[in-house]
């Protein structure tokens, strides 16, 4: 089961670099519905989240997030 930032992500890029699997980078996220504007924010792909299986004991982008927006699927 892979991890998600929530998007009250502050855009900190704290967790992006931690990440062993590069699985963290920025997407743009709608603002409000039917806006045509959007703002970016960290994101998790779940394919090649491992929930750092094999390269700490617990999920760093959790650890190095200063606002706690980063939680389990």
């Amino acid at each position: 089961m892979a991890y998600q930032i929530l998007s009250d992500c502050i855009n900190c890029d704290m967790c992006a670099p931690e990440c062993p699997n590069g699985a963290i980078s920025l997407q743009p996220v709608p603002v409000a519905p039917g806006s045509t504007s959007s703002k970016k924010i960290f994101q998790i792909d779940p394919e090649l989240c491992t929930e750092c299986a094999g390269f700490y004991t617990e999920p760093t982008c959790v650890d190095v997030c200063p606002i706690d927006v980063v939680i389990k699927a």
